[in-house]
């Protein structure tokens, strides 16, 4: 499997180094626990009850895709020509074709702009909405607030003991729940759907333990639990609540609804050539399987977009699986009747620099960067904002990820000016600026 590594050369190992492995992998016990924990009970008005969030780790160029710049001297605008799209007058770049074709079918923000222009803080600022504290270098894994999944997996939950928070093959650096605790941490997926044999952890039994020896242990599991337990009437017994997350795990085994979401293998042969026989094209096949099942968050991890050298090259043979996959789960999903309930986004920590470096790449740049926006009531055909003539600041419609984050929360029926109070008593702002983007509500 290929990895890709930022210019700090962070991979997932680091983080498990850095002691963030609880979170990273966490387990099925503790997510499970988070579920039990949720309020799903609220009525909430929402226009999506799911999203799937494909993060471009690295900083995806706004030049190379959807926003370039044809009229700039060929140091800006690069080697690429432009596509026309569905809607006439609007282009993308060369190798969008896709994307262009379907541009009537979801809404481009071209005009997000912050002032993190390295990899720790940018990631955090985007996936979480609040800037960091405190200055973060590129190759930090910060937390300084809940993320996007973890608060849909606090407010919202998921069905049938399903984890409410996936994230495939790994979770971003600042995808994780801070101070609302490990409970709301992703339910991370490393294995590759796109390989033969492929079995997620946790809904299977393990290798050599057949059901019958599997229900044996279950049963002196279930004898030993007659013991005299200690009990304090302050505190009471954390094993009760243990063993409800032990059957919640055996529920989760035995679901049928559960195990369906993962068999890729059911789908059509032609469904998954469309999505593209490659690791990413199979997870947001599997991404789409999931919300299908009512789990209500999916990050599609996929990192490597950290061109500071040989963009062109790289770009030209990353962006056409890429796009024709992200095409495919959205015609998908409004051939099953689904994107109208499910938001689907892309985006990364920021866009790249407008000159093109001496190394034939280019370099981090917050200023400009474009998100894209579908599904959830999003209008089709839309592009919110503008940069410059040649690329280098978002000047019209300027918006801050405050107001991004607080789209998708409003989108999924959660109040973005909620305020949570932190264990230690300290009140928190869910967003500071709770304002969705007006043009992109339904």
């Amino acid at each position: 499997m290929t990895i890709f590594r930022n210019c700090e050369g962070i991979t997932r190992r680091n983080c498990l180094q850095l002691g963030l492995g609880g979170l990273v992998g966490a387990g099925l016990a503790p997510l499970l626990r988070g579920r039990a924990l949720a309020d799903v009970g609220i009525e909430r008005q929402q226009q999506a009850d799911a999203c799937i969030l494909v993060w471009l780790d690295g900083g995806p160029t706004h030049y190379e895709t959807f926003d370039p710049k044809p009229e700039a001297p060929v140091e800006i605008r690069g080697e690429f020509g432009t596509t026309p799209t569905a809607v006439p007058g609007t282009h993308f770049s060369e190798h969008m074709v896709n994307l262009a074709g379907i541009f009537d079918k979801y809404s481009l923000i071209r005009s997000i702009r912050h002032d993190q222009g390295n990899h720790g803080a940018g990631n955090h600022y985007m996936m979480t909405g609040a800037p960091p504290r405190i200055p973060v270098g590129c190759g930090a894994f910060v937390s300084f607030h809940p993320s996007l999944g973890s608060v849909v997996a606090k407010e919202v939950g998921a069905p049938d003991g399903l984890p409410p928070y996936f994230s495939m093959p790994s979770m971003s650096r600042s995808g994780g729940p801070n101070f609302l605790g490990a409970n709301y941490a992703p339910f991370v997926v490393s294995n590759d759907p796109n390989r033969n044999g492929f079995r997620v952890r946790d809904v299977a039994l393990p290798d050599g333990v057949l059901h019958d020896r599997f229900n044996r242990r279950r049963e002196l599991r279930s004898q030993l639990d007659q013991l005299p337990r200690w009990e304090d009437s302050a505190v009471g017994d954390p094993s009760v609540t243990a063993d409800e997350f032990y059957v919640q795990g055996y529920q989760l085994m035995e679901s049928a609804q559960a195990q369906a979401a993962f068999r890729v293998e059911t789908e059509e042969a032609s469904l998954r050539d469309r999505y593209g026989r490659n690791s990413f094209g199979q997870r947001a096949l599997l991404a789409r399987r999931l919300v299908e099942a009512g789990v209500p968050f999916v990050t599609l991890y996929e990192g490597g977009w950290d061109h500071h050298t040989n963009i062109f090259d790289a770009i030209s043979k990353r962006i056409p699986p890429l796009e024709s996959t992200i095409a495919t789960l959205i015609q998908d999903l409004e051939d099953r009747g689904r994107l109208e309930r499910t938001l689907v986004l892309v985006l990364g920590e920021f866009g790249r620099t407008p000159k093109v470096n001496d190394r034939g790449g280019r370099d981090h740049w917050s200023n400009a960067m474009s998100v894209m926006m579908a599904g959830g009531g999003t209008p089709g055909g839309q592009v919110v904002g503008a940069t410059d003539r040649q690329g280098y600041s978002a000047v019209e419609r300027v918006l801050s990820p405050e107001r991004f984050v607080s789209t998708i929360y409003a989108k999924l029926g959660i109040d973005p000016g909620k305020i949570y109070i932190t264990p230690d008593g300290r009140p928190v702002h869910l967003v500071s600026d709770d304002r969705p983007i007006e043009e992109l509500m339904a």
